[in-house]
């Protein structure tokens, strides 16, 4: 599957993340928002009217949010261009259909991620299998998409991932599990093939640590100081997760994810 179907394209998108998600008052957003309802910066283009200011204004969870394509896929694919705008009962059913669809291509993600590393050759049918099943559902009617059970999907694939964790940690010594971590202090430290499924790492000082080869699939990073850390050759993690972080030009991500434009100002 094309990487780039599972990137957001705003252009192709009737701005429903700016409609269909709730968000509540917090050092991310500053204000809150029912699910269904339109941000009120939401301009009629589909375009955010404070899109280069939003940190400024006390929206750094917009800056930080990936959707990995589902919005386009939902506008363009699933609904074939049809505008939320000109049907209501068209417009709750798509808001609907939104978060379930952003589940299947956070899953492909993974699935893509893992097919393609050396370390999973043994599993490769078994990816590529799953990944076929969960493109095929991406493609499904509005409908058969709200009768999925998303919840058996993801755990099935769950734990073919964590065989893929296994295989590419397989060879580092002293592999821990570390899940607890808001406000750890970790400058330097060796955290070399940790499994961070899950972990909060939120304002957790990193800095210069070795963080190579782990596994951050679900990990929140949110406000994690990654300044000078070492990330390379680690799993599932995503663009969201260091968008959310702090880090310089000195962090070592793996060569699939960018350097955020905050990290460079």
């Amino acid at each position: 599957m094309e990487k780039n179907l599972l990137e957001s394209d705003c252009e192709k998108c009737f701005g429903l993340c700016c409609v269909a998600l709730p968000f509540g008052k917090s050092a991310d957003f500053a204000m809150e928002k029912e699910g269904g309802t339109p941000c009120h910066h939401l301009q009629s283009n589909y375009s955010c009217s404070i899109h280069k200011e939003l940190r400024n204004n006390g929206f750094k969870g917009c800056t930080v949010f990936e959707c990995f394509g589902a919005g386009q896929k939902v506008s363009q694919i699933t609904y074939r261009g049809q505008d939320w705008r000109e049907d209501p009962t068209v417009a709750k059913e798509m808001f609907a259909v939104f978060p379930i669809m952003q589940q299947l291509h956070e899953m492909l993600l993974y699935l893509d991620e893992a097919r393609n590393h050396g370390a999973t050759k043994s599993i490769h049918k078994d990816l590529q299998k799953a990944l076929d099943e969960t493109e095929l559902m991406s493609n499904l009617s509005p409908k058969s998409l709200l009768d999925l059970d998303i919840h058996i999907h993801r755990t099935r694939i769950n734990e073919l991932l964590l065989q893929v964790s296994g295989l590419v940690r397989d060879k580092v010594k002293n592999k821990n599990s570390k899940k607890d971590l808001i406000g750890a202090k970790l400058r330097g430290a060796n955290l070399k093939g940790t499994d961070f499924r899950g972990a909060w790492l939120i304002a957790a000082d990193l800095r210069e640590a070795d963080m190579s080869m782990c596994d951050f699939i679900g990990a929140d990073l949110r406000d994690a100081d990654l300044r000078g850390a070492n990330l390379t050759g680690s799993i599932f993690l995503t663009q969201v997760q260091v968008n959310s972080a702090i880090g310089d030009i000195h962090t070592k991500l793996p060569d699939s994810l960018k350097l955020p434009p905050h990290w460079l100002e």
